[in-house]
């Protein structure tokens, strides 16, 4: 009887290169690597001769020394991270805040705020009814995000979700939504949207207290469930928030190491339930919470991670026309693979 042939053996090719240095580089014992490259198929010769010349390269050696200096910054960041938690934090609410004391306490010191009362007299917390936008703009061509129920990325992938459609049906559509997160007009569809609902922004106060004079903003509308997922913004931010209630979920600059920040400012740590089992580092990590009230402004610091969810039918202007410094993003790094 013809015995079966053996598998061929598994060839280190670069992928199993890049994947042994990175284990190295991350602490990994080398006897732990080998068994791991043995149990996929690679003859455990080949896998010791791999690891121990692994071992020896200059190459490995410096990424070592950069990963050293990495966990320098880590054990840095990580000083504020430990004050942090002495006391709980909280967002203060602030009513109309004076221009100085927005930067001297809050902008300058990168520290959230939310600022009541400078939307009182808004006419756009009073006229932005379904009717209202529907009768006034319901013939515009409008983009919106759809799909997302069935796409976990839905925000990094966001392009591949944008549709178009008449403002008026999608007013129907989010009066008649219920609780969903399967779509959702945001700051991504912007780029369209701005001049088809233009008119709206005359409505909103100045605000040159804060804001550059003539400052536009990106308009947010959508049912409740609509969720935004932690990550975080490479300018400062205000969120202005003109209907309803959003809960948000905030988390300090100096916890980036914890959050698993591995493809540009996102996480894949999930802020409707953080599963400690698998993201076992969030649990030094202090999640800041607060609701973000109709007629409220959320001034949202650059840097700062916020998962945002939507409590019911909300509409949002954000807007990064500061009158100070806001330009973060030249120095953000080119390749956002981390």
């Amino acid at each position: 009887m013809n015995q079966p042939h053996a598998a061929p053996p598994t060839v280190i090719d670069d992928s199993w290169r890049g994947w042994i240095a990175e284990n190295l580089v991350l602490g990994g014992h080398p006897q732990a690597l080998l068994g791991v490259m043995v149990q996929k198929g690679i003859a455990e010769s080949s896998a010791r001769a791999e690891l121990e010349a692994a071992m020896r390269s200059p190459y490995l050696r410096g990424a070592l020394r950069l990963s050293n200096r990495v966990a320098k910054r880590d054990w840095v960041l990580g000083i504020q991270s430990r004050l942090n938690q002495l006391a709980p934090q909280k967002v203060p609410r602030r009513e109309r805040l004076s221009s100085q004391a927005f930067l001297d306490e809050y902008y300058r010191r990168n520290q959230p705020v939310i600022i009541t009362g400078m939307l009182d007299d808004c006419a756009a917390r009073s006229k932005w009814s379904f009717d209202y936008l529907a009768t006034q703009l319901g013939e515009r061509e409008v983009e919106v995000q759809f799909g997302r129920d069935a796409d976990p990325d839905y925000e990094i992938n966001s392009v591949q979700h944008r549709r178009r459609m008449p403002f008026g049906d999608y007013v129907a559509l989010v009066r008649d939504a219920g609780v969903t997160n399967d779509f959702y007009m945001t700051a991504n569809n912007d780029g369209h949207n701005r001049d088809a609902l233009r008119e709206l922004m005359s409505d909103l106060p100045p605000l040159t207290e804060y804001l550059q004079e003539g400052s536009s903003g990106f308009f947010w509308f959508g049912p409740a469930g609509t969720i935004t997922p932690f990550h975080h913004d490479l300018t400062n931010n205000f969120m202005i928030q003109v209907a309803g209630r959003k809960r948000l979920r905030l988390i300090a600059p100096c916890d980036t190491p914890k959050l698993y920040n591995q493809r540009h400012c996102y996480t894949p740590v999930d802020g409707r339930h953080i599963d400690l089992q698998r993201f076992p580092l969030m649990a030094d990590v202090q999640v800041i919470e607060c609701v973000l009230e109709p007629g409220e402004i959320l001034f949202l610091p650059v840097g700062w991670w916020h998962f945002v969810e939507a409590l019911d039918v909300t509409i949002t202007i954000s807007t990064t026309h500061f009158k100070w410094d806001n330009d973060f993003y030249t120095w953000y790094p080119a390749n956002q693979d981390f």
